[in-house]
Order: structure tokens, then C-alpha cells, then sequence
């Protein structure tokens, strides 16, 4: 019998939101399982929940306002509190690929400066070897065939993703590449060799911005910290 990958999400989801207390920040990821967490966020807010919060995403922001949450500029703001987020693969010992959704260089940011990252995933994101999902890689337009050619060097093949016949857009205005460098026996020496990359915005390989995972697992939730 297939698993209910839905309601994986939505178990994790409602787990990651016990954290979130009164007068905290709240960083609000993007994506579909970040969904079900922004959807709890929102109920525990018309039932009198007090926080403010930063969007990863445009999406994300609209979604927040209908729901009532409180939004604070980045800016205005030295930390944040927690953030939940979901991610495209993740390994036990907390390695992420994540920017299926086109949000990865402000998901970044907003967990670079949050004191406790939380992602939430169904049992199918869960992989020994991060890989499989194509890395995406943000990179300013002027120089996407530069990066191209880059990813090459250092053995990757990467597309600009398209969307409706054009070039994917984010938020920032930038296109997205799906690399594929094939399952990742070093992430970390990627990400260094990534990071060096002129006109790279931001990768999609996240090392060492997570403090606990909470997988759905049929039933019930496991954690990885």
C-alpha cells in the first residue's frame, strides 16, 4: 500500500508548530509542505497566538496576509526565532537540497539568521545520499552562460529552468539552474566549490543551517536532530 504523502506532511507540519510560542519571530518557508505548516501557523493565530513573521517567498507573503499573520521586514529584525521550512532531499545527519520551489536564496538568508531551523518533510524526501533531486543553483541573468560553463568545470550539467517557454524568474529577479552532478559523495566540497562561483547568488545545498528534521512517517513523525 502507497503512503498518504499528504498527510505525512501535514502530521510533521502540525509537530513543528508546538515549538512556536507567543511574541516569537517566525521565519514561513515555501513550498508545498511548508504549506501545511503556514495553514497551522494561521489557526493558531486566530485562536490568539501572538508572533510576527518573515516570508521566504511572494507566495508565501500572500498567503500569510490572508491568514492574518503578522508580517515584520528581515531588516528590522538581529534573529529569528524559529523557522519552518520543507526541503527536496534530506539525509539523517541533516543535509538538505532545497529551491524546487524557486526560493532558495531567501530561505538562506532567512535561515542563516534564525536560532532554530526546522524542516519538515514527508518519508519520501528521505534519501542515504543527496543527488537524485537536480541542485538548484540562483544566478543573476547577466551571468547564467558563465555559471553554465563553471558547472561544467567541476563536472555538472545544469539547465535553466524554464516556465511557460521563458526563463524562470524568483522573487529577486533571477534565474534558477538544475544542476546535476549525480548522487553527492562530498556535498560539502561542492557547496565550497559552488560558493567561489562568480555570479552565483545561491546554491541549493543547505550544510549545517538545520537543527531538527521532522519526517511524517505513515502514522507518526520521526525526528532527526
Amino acid at each position: 500500500m502507497s503512503k498518504d504523502l499528504k498527510k505525512e506532511k501535514m502530521l510533521a507540519a502540525k509537530e513543528a508548530v508546538k515549538f512556536i510560542d507567543d511574541n516569537m519571530i517566525i521565519g514561513l518557508g515555501t513550498g508545498s509542505t511548508a504549506f501545511y505548516a503556514i495553514m497551522e501557523i494561521g489557526e493558531r493565530v486566530k485562536n490568539g497566538l501572538k508572533i510576527k513573521a518573515i516570508p521566504t517567498s511572494n507566495e508565501t507573503r500572500e498567503l500569510a496576509k490572508s491568514l492574518n499573520i503578522e508580517l515584520i521586514d528581515i531588516n528590522k529584525v538581529d534573529s529569528i526565532d524559529i523557522t519552518i521550512d520543507g526541503a527536496d532531499e534530506f539525509t539523517s545527519d541533516l543535509l538538505l537540497i532545497k529551491g524546487g520551489g524557486g526560493a532558495l536564496f531567501r530561505e538562506k538568508i532567512v535561515a542563516s539568521v534564525t536560532k532554530k531551523q526546522i524542516i519538515i518533510a514527508d518519508s519520501s524526501k528521505k534519501v542515504a545520499t543527496l543527488g537524485k533531486f537536480k541542485l538548484p543553483i540562483e544566478v543573476i541573468p547577466f551571468a547564467s552562460y558563465y555559471v553554465l560553463r563553471q558547472i561544467e568545470s567541476i563536472n555538472g550539467k545544469g539547465k535553466i529552468r524554464m516556465a511557460a517557454d521563458k526563463e524562470f524568474l524568483t522573487d529577486q529577479g533571477n534565474y534558477i539552474i538544475d544542476a546535476d552532478f549525480g548522487l553527492l559523495k562530498d556535498p560539502k566540497s561542492l557547496a565550497t566549490a559552488l560558493t567561489q562561483i562568480e555570479g552565483l547568488v545561491a546554491h541549493g545545498l543547505f550544510i549545517g543551517l538545520t537543527d531538527m528534521i521532522i519526517m511524517g512517517n505513515e502514522d507518526s513523525v520521526m525526528i532527526f536532530d
